[in-house]
């Protein structure tokens, strides 16, 4: 079966290392809390879900950097990603990264891909 995209947002609703837009996927027949970031010019997506235990990252709705504006973080327990690759590089998740999403941005929306 071919994947088919779902629009997320406008592309320029997400920021370069700004708030980033929450949304909602299906896994396993469950709506999961999902969120997409600009980091050096390009969309990521994630499950709002740290890799240590299922607790949302957001400090606020929407805020998922750190101060220094250099890496995701979890409000929870401090744990630090890499924004490029949900990679763990600090905290309690090592080993235990971010769930990455396929998404693309073109024709000014941010799209997901499902199924």
């Amino acid at each position: 079966m071919a994947a088919r995209e779902r629009l997320i947002c406008a592309g320029d609703a997400v920021t370069e290392v700004g708030p980033g837009v929450r949304f909602t996927v299906e896994q396993d027949g469950e709506t999961v809390p999902a969120f997409v970031i600009r980091f050096h010019g390009r969309v990521h997506a994630y499950l709002n879900r740290c890799g240590h235990v299922p607790v949302e990252l957001d400090w606020q709705p929407g805020e998922f950097f750190d101060v220094t504006r250099l890496y995701l973080i979890c409000a929870t327990h401090g744990a630090l990603y890499d924004p490029r690759t949900g990679a763990c590089i600090e905290g309690r998740c090592r080993g235990q990264g971010l769930v990455p999403l396929p998404v693309v941005e073109r024709a000014g929306g941010i799209f997901i891909e499902e199924g």
